[in-house]
């Protein structure tokens, strides 16, 4: 679907394209990891559809961001690049390794969500909900339904997310929300998409020999198996849990993902 995709570059090196999380997140969030990645790479990053300055409207599937993707890296005229993912990015990601297959060198999944089962998704917002004080718990979880069925607002789910934010989090006294936006369309059209792609991406990814590491939280909302079962599936894949951290890696333990990167470009 024809439309501009919107994003940074900076640094120079080996290619290295960073996908962001949400569904329909604004990807500005995901600064500091860019920044951590910069010196001695070419970074590039952008918005997803779904979010200005961007294209707007859809279909917000899992075909059509892989086919987004797969166009970012003709404008960059990076015949094959690294790619970091993070949360919905590595399911992104995993997606793209399928469909796209030499154009990606290697890897990172930053606390993805899983393609198992259900991926960990039930025991992610389970987990969430037990680490949201029992005065505001009932109020997040409301408008995050809203935003999942498609029927909230940009303001309703976004104040989910500051109410569900520390939950994120292995420390106690979690970093400040950085200024989000979100498209609640994108956000709810994208996880339906994502939902009904599980299994068949399950199946296909034990084809697939793209190398990859699967860095997560040991104190994340999402669970270590959604790493550990996509671990076994692919053949060149490896699992780096990070103690004392969460959803966020980057922002409790700096450095982090650069090594993992560092790692993998060294490897091949």
């Amino acid at each position: 679907m024809g439309g501009a995709l919107v994003g940074v570059v900076q640094g120079s090196g080996p290619p290295v394209l960073v996908l962001h999380g949400g569904p329909g997140l604004s990807f500005g969030y995901m600064g500091g990891l860019i920044d951590e990645l910069t010196p001695g790479y070419r970074v590039a990053s952008y918005q997803q559809r779904g979010l200005a300055p961007s294209i707007t409207r859809g279909p917000f599937t899992v075909d059509q961001h892989v086919a987004d993707l797969a166009a970012v890296l003709d404008a960059l005229e990076w015949p094959r690049a690294y790619v970091v993912g993070h949360s919905w990015g590595g399911y992104l990601l995993l997606a793209a390794a399928v469909q796209l297959g030499e154009r990606l060198i290697a890897g990172i999944c930053v606390d993805s969500i899983g393609v198992v089962g259900d991926g960990g998704v039930a025991e992610f917002e389970r987990e969430m909900s037990e680490r949201t004080p029992a005065d505001v718990r009932s109020r997040a979880e409301e408008l995050d339904q809203k935003a999942m069925a498609g029927d909230g607002t940009e303001e309703e789910a976004l104040e989910s997310m500051r109410l569900f934010w520390p939950a994120y989090f292995a420390n106690a006294q979690p970093p400040p929300m950085p200024k989000i936006r979100l498209s609640v369309d994108t956000y709810s059209q994208t996880l339906d998409s994502m939902t009904e792609s599980m299994s068949a991406l399950a199946t296909a990814l034990a084809n697939v020999e793209l190398p990859v590491v699967f860095l997560y939280g040991t104190e994340s909302p999402i669970p270590a198996t959604a790493s550990t079962e996509l671990a076994e599936i692919m053949s060149r894949a490896e699992v780096m849990p990070v103690e004392r951290t969460g959803h966020f890696i980057w922002l409790e333990r700096s450095g982090v993902v650069r090594t993992a990167l560092d790692r993998l470009v060294g490897a091949e």
